[in-house]
């Protein structure tokens, strides 16, 4: 029995959506956490999602921001908190677990361990580099990443296709879902394991090839929480860098599975799911400080859009 993790499938490529359509566990009892972005269609998530859960004993889902875009190809033209709770809705016909049901509990040989599905979004606050201080020059944080995302030559397609409808921004949902997130987390007793799409702190930014993508990637909001909520492991998507990195002495497991472009650069085949708790042999590479491609991140190359 296995708590294993994977994110950022990317159905819509075929050779991702066969490598899903493959993934089956070693053992009837493995659980498995989705750390978001299976696609960006409303039904081939729900599809996949389900497919999954009829496979593994437990699945756990959040959000990416893949999942969150209301793209002009997807015939359901539902949008933010709408599009989110129609996936949740999706999510409780099949049985797989999100960030708005209770907290599951890992029945580990060492004591149990509660596992924390969160969605958090972004506001802005990551700074190129990894850092994570505001714009020098006090502008607007959105502002300030628009700027310099055109300075760079890139398109953070986010800015089109997710929407935050009821609320005024981005910025906004995400500072809200932050703080619903806190205070469950502040009831949790004994170790946890944090799982999100975006990165809890700033430092796995830092090898972006193409730092102005950077804002677009999480909350200093979240710093602190990995020490605060006593984690054992965080989990986290999003970057397709896949890695294992020790921060204050938590393991940071970055478990994406990226575009074919990716992973074929990797080798031969997608990196399969990463044990999280329940087996000592990881089946990760070590800390690998893998450079992303242009157009990643959340964003298509603009050839592909």
């Amino acid at each position: 029995m296995r708590l294993l993790a994977i994110s950022d499938l990317h159905i819509g490529y075929p050779q991702n959506r066969a490598y899903v359509d493959s993934l089956a566990p070693a053992d009837p009892d493995d659980w498995l956490i989705v750390a978001g972005d299976v696609g960006e269609v409303f039904a081939d998530v729900g599809f996949v999602l389900a497919s999954l859960a009829n496979r593994f004993a437990r699945v756990i889902w959040v959000p990416g921001n893949h999942e969150l875009w209301t793209p002009p190809s997807d015939p359901v033209r539902l949008r933010g908190v709408a599009r989110y709770q129609a996936l949740l809705k999706v999510c409780r016909r099949f049985g797989v677990l999100t960030p708005e049901d209770e907290f599951p509990v890992w029945p580990g040989a060492n004591g149990p361990v509660t596992i924390a599905p969160l969605f958090t979004l972004y506001d802005y606050s990551f700074r190129a580099g990894g850092a994570d201080q505001p714009p020098a020059d006090g502008a607007d944080p959105r502002s300030a990443a628009l700027r310099a995302a055109r300075a760079a030559g890139i398109v953070p397609v986010d800015e089109g296709r997710l929407h935050a409808d009821p609320y005024p921004s981005v910025a906004d949902w995400c500072r809200e879902r932050v703080a619903a997130t806190e205070t469950r987390l502040a009831a949790l007793a004994g170790p946890a394991v944090l799982v999100s799409h975006w990165p809890l702190i700033a430092a796995p930014l830092a090898p972006l090839r193409h730092p102005a993508y950077a804002p677009w990637c999480g909350t200093t909001l979240t710093a602190d929480w990995h020490r605060r909520h006593h984690a054992v492991a965080a989990v986290y998507g999003h970057l397709h860098i896949p890695r294992t990195a020790y921060h204050d002495g938590v393991r940071f497991e970055e478990v994406s599975v990226g575009y074919p472009r990716e992973w074929h650069r990797r080798g031969h085949a997608p990196p399969p799911p990463r044990v999280i708790l329940g087996d000592s042999r990881r089946s990760d590479d070590g800390d690998q400080d893998e450079r992303i491609a242009p157009g990643e991140v959340g964003v298509e190359p603009v050839a592909e859009q």
